[in-house]
């Protein structure tokens, strides 16, 4: 069983990448319920469980199941590259009460008196499920979103130069197991079965920690979405920047050292802050360093600034050239 796009050349064309904060933190609510399915969370799992017994959390699991279908206004397709939460939260709080009821009609599995009460009244009930959401995102994900950013961020750029690098087909080649380019079809494994064309606004592919190791995609009447596994979430949860060797530490100094090997991908000056537990300041002026040196260079990708290693950077990595 699988999902069948028809993608034509002007769908090709507007392929594009985002992340988002409303995705991940709807897809921990599937974690926390779950576990087991995701014990690379545990870490997250531990320090956010104290935390539940202050929060309303049961109309929010209530159209989240913790596996088959989930309320799709709760998730909207990000409609910007980088959607922060206060924005997505102003699009769930505005859903259509119409839609919304729909919606929760087709939610299987979870209590349904909770879901009776919210069909009863759903602009009210659309109101308390963003109020909770708030809550939670405050309490139990606010202060990992940077570093659930960081890693989304590493996963784009590089996707986004396998795109411009070798196109569709070494895009998708390499996106997951679960989807299969044809040339002319995207196949999606999923366990429902439907066939269709993209409606006119392109594909928008979005990275997830926290829906991993699935896919999952949305389409009419919202933007046509694929969501797939991001890459290293192994690493999600390791303590502190990658160590430095000993020898690289000593000639370039320790902070250098960790952040010419964090280059092995491409990364923002923000998020190397983020991931190195330095302020953007000291490592841009790092990142000059390694610029002036010859170790390092910066492209220009929209309004950011994306560095990576150069050739005798990875040399002086110890990586493959």
């Amino acid at each position: 069983m699988s999902v069948t796009w028809v993608l034509r050349p002007e769908d090709v064309a507007r392929i594009r990448f985002a992340f988002s904060p409303m995705w991940e933190l709807v897809a921990s609510l599937r974690t926390l319920q779950q576990p087991a399915r995701q014990s690379i969370h545990l870490p997250w799992i531990k320090a956010v469980r104290p935390r539940l017994a202050g929060l309303d959390l049961a109309e929010v699991f209530a159209l989240v199941p913790p596996a088959g279908y989930l309320a799709d206004f709760i998730t909207p397709p990000p409609d910007t590259p980088l959607p922060d939460f206060a924005a997505e939260l102003d699009r769930v709080r505005g859903t259509d009460p119409g839609r919304a009821r729909q919606e929760a009609a087709l939610v299987r599995g979870t209590d349904p008196a909770v879901i009776e009460r919210f069909m009863a009244d759903p602009a009210a009930g659309v109101a308390r499920v963003a109020d909770a959401l708030e809550a939670y995102w405050r309490e139990c994900f606010a202060e990992f979103w940077p570093r659930v950013y960081a890693l989304l961020e590493r996963d784009v750029l590089l996707r986004s130069r396998q795109l411009a690098q070798g196109g569709a087909r070494e895009l998708f080649a390499a996106l997951d197991p679960a989807v299969v380019w044809t040339g002319e079809r995207l196949l999606i494994d999923r366990p429902w079965c439907a066939t269709g064309g993209l409606h006119g606004d392109g594909l928008v592919l979005v990275p997830s920690a926290f829906y991993w190791p699935a896919v999952a995609v949305m389409s009419a009447p919202y933007q046509s979405m694929l969501v797939y596994p991001v890459r290293g979430v192994g690493t999600l949860w390791e303590q502190g920047p990658p160590p430095a060797p000993g020898a690289l530490a000593a000639l370039i100094g320790r902070s250098r050292a960790q952040i010419l090997l964090a280059l092995a991908e491409p990364a923002t000056t923000s998020a190397l802050a983020t991931r190195m537990a330095l302020t953007p300041g000291a490592v841009s002026q790092h990142l000059g360093v390694l610029s002036g040196g010859g170790l390092a260079v910066g492209m220009r990708v929209g309004k950011q600034v994306v560095y990576r290693r150069t050739p005798a950077g990875d040399m002086l990595a110890g990586a493959p050239a």
